[in-house]
């Protein structure tokens, strides 16, 4: 399903294609893995991107129902990076490129949706490419600060001194130039003489941005094939400069993704995104159309064990009980203690995976996804999740996690912490429970468990090519 060509771009705000400038010698400033990538068929190149770039302004008012219209405003020169992790065998490559709106909360690029999607990139020929799209993170400025973490110049000023962002009006236009020129030069950046799609991805803070591109960009520019919206709020932040702060306070008003978008988007909610007061998505919650699928997925968080640590070391080939350790539960997060443990679903990444399959489908196929059942509510003014009787949540997009459970899998905090609000809860049953719903203990659980597996592989939810791992999981996790 191929996007129509792109807009006449202005001359005079665009001089001609960007520049670019690599591979550059040496290891990119990014969190990727902690495993060797090219033991896996796989290389990672960074390059720099330079040229004239647009910002936007609205033309009309910015409504509920994301129909916005915008032309161009200004331009400014840019120079960032962008880093290209693909097979180095051409014949490995899938032909559909995964470009990741890099997250700058943390004052650095961080790389989400890669941490989140790596395993199924690698084993499926996936190419992967992750944009330096905002000025926080080359120049610094994102809303919290982690050990280890620096923007680009601060890492490694002499690597990145040539680098310029003029501010973040200009980071749609960035994203949108990055792919034009995948598009343009894909034997140099990618190996190959064509590619058949573009993905644009991005999680949380990127996920809004990826929210305001569509409403208002991606109808001028057409540049992308799909999009996989992945942990967005209720708002989307504005046309003009801003940091990362006044950005995320900006974006209060809830906003639907447009309707009239000619290329699929699925968009991933945790039950932290649906509920998450002031920011919540729950507000802009929207039908699905022949355009759009939501999956809300119960018992997730908005970042979880596995994409705090385990999934640096998941290359494929850890045994169960190594995979179980790097996902327990832990208040231990980035040096910091927190009043109780913060999820550890695996459901949130096996989920991932399928969506990322299911949304290149119906990019290439035009197969669409199963739809998703919404996160069921409590009746009443102040909006809750209805709970079952262990605390897990009811309705929503279903896991053998959930439905045979041995914990309170929770994308709320325990207790109310600035830095636990993102990372949801995990509370084991008690060994009563746990006897009451397994009398013939481990074996009892692990023949349940299955079953509700092969039922989230049926409906779509989670890929069959993930079955024997997770059993195995589930294996190694059962209490004692």
């Amino acid at each position: 399903m191929a996007p129509s060509p792109p807009a006449e771009r202005d001359t005079d705000l665009v001089n001609g294609r960007p520049r670019i400038k690599g591979p550059i010698d040496g290891r990119p400033t990014l969190m990727l893995t902690a495993f060797d990538l090219a033991a896996l068929g796989y290389q990672v190149d960074e390059y720099e991107m330079s040229g004239i770039a647009a910002s936007y302004r609205m033309q009309g008012p910015r409504r509920r129902h994301g129909h916005w219209n915008v032309g161009p405003h200004r331009s400014a020169p840019y120079a960032t990076r962008i880093v290209v992790i693909r097979p180095t065998r051409l014949s490995d490559f899938n032909g559909t490129v995964l470009v990741e709106w890099l997250n700058v909360s943390a004052g650095a690029d961080t790389a989400p949706e890669w941490g989140y999607l790596h395993r199924e990139i690698v084993r499926s020929g996936y190419a992967w490419v992750g944009v330096s799209a905002q000025k926080a993170g080359i120049d610094g400025g994102g809303l919290m600060s982690f050990p280890g973490m620096e923007p680009l110049k601060k890492a490694q000023p002499e690597r990145y001194a040539d680098l310029n962002h003029p501010g973040d009006a200009f980071c749609y236009d960035i994203f949108t130039q990055v792919a034009h020129a995948l598009r343009n030069e894909p034997e140099r950046l990618l190996g190959s003489r064509e590619i058949n799609s573009l993905i644009a991805v991005g999680e949380s803070q990127s996920a809004g941005r990826l929210t305001t591109y569509i409403n208002a960009v991606a109808p001028l520019e057409q540049a992308f094939n799909g999009y996989l919206v992945h942990s967005r709020f209720g708002g989307a932040p504005g046309l003009g400069k801003s940091s990362v702060l006044s950005a995320l306070l900006g974006a209060l008003q809830p906003v639907h993704l447009r309707t009239d978008t000619p290329v699929p988007i699925l968009n991933f909610i945790t039950e932290t995104d649906l509920m998450m007061k002031r920011f919540g998505y729950l507000p802009a919650r929207q039908p699905d159309h022949d355009r759009l699928r939501t999956w809300e997925v119960a018992g997730t968080a908005h970042a979880d064990t596995y994409v705090m640590g385990a999934s640096l070391i998941d290359s494929g080939t850890l045994s169960p009980e190594d995979m179980a350790d790097a996902m327990a539960p832990t208040r231990n997060l980035l040096g910091l203690t927190l009043p109780g443990d913060i999820n550890a679903a695996p459901q949130h990444h096996y989920i991932m995976m399928a969506a990322l399959s299911a949304l290149n489908q119906w990019v290439t196929t035009g197969e669409s996804p199963p739809a998703g059942e919404r996160l069921t509510l409590e009746a009443g003014q102040s909006p809750r999740l209805k709970l079952d009787r262990f605390g897990n949540a009811l309705g929503g997009v279903r896991s053998p996690w959930m439905d045979v459970p041995t914990c309170r899998l929770s994308g709320m905090a325990i207790e109310k912490s600035r830095m636990g609000a993102l990372f949801g809860s995990t509370a084991p049953l008690d060994p009563a429970s746990l006897s009451r719903l397994y009398p013939a203990g481990r074996a009892h659980y692990l023949a349940k468990f299955s079953e509700a597996l092969a039922a989230a592989i049926s409906a779509g939810f989670i890929l069959s090519r993930d079955r024997t791992e997770i059993e195995a999981l589930a294996a190694a996790s059962y209490p004692g």
